[in-house]
């Protein structure tokens, strides 16, 4: 058995350790966070990386240099390192700032054009999103498909000067909004012997004809899910992404910057802020919230008039994300390094993802303040918020039962 486990590989890369220069650039960021706060321009929300489209605070963070951080300057972006991209998301995330607009765009896809696109398609993408232009989605899922990426039956067909896409992806974030998305079809027959064969990825302007776009509103009735239909829509050669046939190794190394960044444990991070300040408040019978945990300094979180359940409830919490954020930053080292940890990745999604629901599980429990999606902002808005997005948490980028199944096979244990 101790033979075994020694040959099992390792889950998590070496742990890192943010450079010295991060300091500077999360003071940058605080500071302008701090002024648009101050001007009223947003309140914080709950899982602000979905459901806070707004494209004027998109392009107040590329003027700042803040969007395709890490893509080259020849392509309009930064050249800056992922971690220095790591400190901004955190910040941005910390501070339930609206960061829906150019996240999926400057999270994934532009790697993904930087590592399988042509220089065409770098060309014609990589400026816009660095510039807060450009916004895409995702065409992974299908309906009847759940979590089995590799049972798509969008079929890719091939046509004089390129390909023509017929079927339905679900579950598209900000389609209605976005410019073009990544689509995962078959392009030639199933093979039950090998069902990862035969898929491939596609741009798709979603402007073009052919192209219909269904909402999926929330049980608030707030809409950024989407269908989006493909009734025979071209597809030229030059958008096909990467090589033809080799979609699944693609989509699984996208994947990678989907699962493991901390948008995976800091969705509900702005409640569990606001948690710590009612409780607080509650126990000095202070007026206002006090200021929460911070992401980058140590510290109690209260006096000493907390009771030592409530402080164990909140310490657990807050020792859970520090365990998290360690580990999504291993990642992002990894990355930096240019390898795609995808086991390491369902391993930060899986873990931080049944995190975000325990934050929601100990508002409800610890204060005795009801959810309210009618409020403005406060801690009753930002727990209504968590409640009503809690269900897609550990459904978005994978279920966790699948992400277990990844990681197990990735173990050599099935």
């Amino acid at each position: 058995m101790t033979e075994t486990l020694t040959r099992l590989p390792t889950l998590v890369p070496p742990p890192v350790e943010l450079p010295e220069r991060a300091a500077a650039l999360r003071a940058d960021v605080r500071a302008f966070l701090a002024e648009e706060r101050a001007a009223g321009a947003w309140y914080p929300r709950a899982d602000v990386w979905l459901s806070g489209w707004d494209e004027r605070f998109s392009k107040e963070l590329a003027e700042r240099g803040w969007l395709g951080m890490t893509i080259p300057t020849e392509y309009g972006g930064h050249g800056a390192s992922p971690l220095d991209r790591y400190v901004v998301t955190e910040e941005l995330l910390a501070a339930g700032a609206p960061v829906a607009a150019h996240w999926v765009a400057d999270r994934q896809i532009g790697p993904s054009l930087m590592r399988f696109g042509t220089e065409e398609q770098r060309q014609k993408y990589l400026p816009r999103i660095a510039a807060g232009e450009c916004y895409f989605g995702i065409g992974m899922s299908e309906p009847d498909s759940g979590s089995d990426l590799a049972s798509v039956r969008t079929r890719a067909e091939r046509v004089d000067g390129g390909w023509e896409l017929t079927g339905t992806k679900v579950w598209t974030s900000g389609a209605h909004h976005a410019h073009a998305f990544f689509a995962l079809a078959r392009s030639a027959p199933r093979d039950d012997a090998n069902r990862h064969a035969g898929l491939s990825q596609f741009i798709v302007e979603l402007n073009s004809p052919g192209v219909q776009i269904r909402p999926i509103p929330l049980l608030t009735g707030a809409h950024h899910f989407n269908e989006v239909v493909f009734d025979k829509v071209f597809v030229p050669d030059s958008m096909v992404l990467g090589e033809i046939g080799a979609g699944w190794h693609q989509v699984t190394s996208e994947l990678a910057f989907e699962r493991s960044g901390p948008e995976r444990f800091l969705s509900t991070y702005p409640l569990l802020q606001a948690l710590v300040g009612e409780i607080v408040s509650s126990e000095l019978d202070a007026e206002g919230p006090l200021a929460g945990p911070s992401i980058d300094t140590a510290g109690p979180l209260a006096g000493p008039s907390i009771d030592a359940g409530r402080r164990r409830d909140l310490g657990g919490l807050v020792s859970r994300l520090w365990t998290l954020r360690r580990m999504s930053l291993a990642v992002a080292g990894s990355l930096e390094s240019g390898h795609a940890p995808e086991l390491a990745a369902a391993v930060v999604k899986d873990l931080g993802t049944r995190y975000e629901n325990e934050v929601i599980d100990a508002a409800r429990l610890l204060v005795a303040i009801p959810p309210d999606p009618g409020a403005e902002h406060g801690f009753a808005r930002l727990l209504a918020d968590a409640v009503l997005h809690a269900p897609g948490f550990t459904l978005r980028g994978g279920t966790n039962e699948v992400l277990r199944g990844i990681v197990a096979r990735g173990m050599g244990l099935r």
